[in-house]
């Protein structure tokens, strides 16, 4: 079970945001192999004072246009699939929205299936 969050600063369309939500979820499905329909993304807004980022970090040329994926799961929990899964979003937001490589830092956070309720205060078993 995936959960991603994406942040990134306010003024994109909603197009874009979808699209990106979209490109997040399809590497979750294809990528990481959770089952369809698993998808559960925020997105969070924010201003330029609130999304704080060191632009220059380990020699990137991040801009204003730098979005923040993180995605906490229970598969793809081995280096192959992170390392396809990082290089799958890279390369979809630039095809698709024209994101710079740069632009994009993801963070996977794996835990245990028990450290999921989807309802109901129940785990998941």
């Amino acid at each position: 079970m995936p959960f991603a969050r994406i942040d990134l600063l306010k003024g994109k369309s909603p197009e874009y945001r979808a699209t990106v939500a979209d490109v997040v979820y399809q590497g979750i499905i294809d990528v990481l192999k959770a089952p369809d329909g698993d998808r559960f993304i925020v997105i969070g807004e924010h201003s330029p004072d609130n999304l704080i980022y060191d632009p220059h970090f380990l020699g990137w040329n991040r801009s204003p246009d730098f979005i923040l994926i993180q995605v906490t799961s229970t598969v793809g929990n081995n280096k192959d699939s992170k390392l396809a899964f990082f290089r799958y979003i890279a390369d979809e937001l630039k095809s698709k929205l024209s994101v710079r490589p740069d632009d994009i830092m993801i963070n996977l956070v794996f835990v245990d299936r028990s450290d999921w309720s989807f309802g109901n205060g129940d785990p998941w078993n």
